[in-house]
């Protein structure tokens, strides 16, 4: 049965998306079977993997408030083993449609449990918020990914987020665990990143893995081809640390 991840900030611009497309990628590459679900309204993370958000007639939306079956939905992409569960302009309302539905917080997981015989991993991109799709996010996984930009505030905003995080397992998803933090966006020349990664290993020790996610303009480039960069540009240092990171990452499943 596949293991459900989510990769939640609830900053935005800190590389979750980036994140969650290149490990999604490398783990398909490694031979695993990867759905990579897109639960954020402006859906980047299918764009990124190629495909046209004005030209879906299906996506997640479809899945969650209109009950259509997941499998109906899921596309596969040009990265073997590699599928999506895309979002496109429905989702913007898809916060305030949930609020009227029965088991509001359940309606992902119900809906993956057909489906996650398939895969080895079901990642889950959230949206930059804390609200119903990310608390679905975290209701249908066993853990969760946090993607930290080494800026000065990387860590505002860690401390609510952590907080959601211990309500969601008190009161909805009791296994729910923090599988990893990762520093992204790092730039080693400057001193401040340098500060702000050690107090992040402060915070987070073991959690945080010892890959980190450089600038790279081949990395930011990428999405606009609709490529990961296992595809865009294997040999560019943002794909050699998305490859180390996703082997330290599989290392570590049991």
């Amino acid at each position: 049965m596949g293991k459900v991840i989510s990769f939640s900030n609830k900053k935005g611009g800190v590389g979750k998306t980036t994140t969650a497309i290149n490990m999604a990628a490398y783990c398909a590459d490694f031979g695993k079977k990867v759905l990579l679900i897109d639960l954020d309204s402006q859906g980047n993370a299918t764009t990124g993997l190629g495909f046209s958000k004005s030209a879906l007639k299906k996506s997640v939306y479809n899945v969650l408030i209109e009950d259509e079956k997941i499998a109906n939905n899921i596309l596969p992409t040009q990265v073997k083993y590699l599928d999506i569960l895309p979002a496109n302009v429905d989702l913007t309302g898809a916060e305030v449609d949930l609020v009227y539905k029965r088991n509001r917080e359940h309606i992902l997981k119900t809906v993956l449990e057909s489906v996650k015989n398939n895969y080895d991993y079901i990642f889950i991109d959230c949206p930059p918020s804390l609200g119903l799709l990310t608390i679905n996010a975290w209701v249908a996984s066993d853990s969760i990914i946090i993607p930290l930009q080494s800026e000065y505030y990387a860590l505002e905003g860690v401390s609510q987020l952590m907080n959601t995080i211990a309500m969601v397992r008190q009161h909805l998803n009791p296994k729910l665990v923090i599988e990893g933090v990762v520093i992204t966006m790092y730039d080693g020349r400057a001193l401040i990143a340098k500060q702000i990664t050690s107090e992040i290993k402060k915070f987070f020790k073991n959690k945080l893995y010892e890959i980190i996610i450089p600038r790279n303009v081949r990395l930011s480039e990428a999405p606009s081809h609709g490529l990961p960069i296992v595809q865009h540009d294997p040999k560019c240092v943002g794909a050699r640390a998305y490859k180390a990171l996703t082997e330290e990452f599989l290392s570590k499943q049991k």
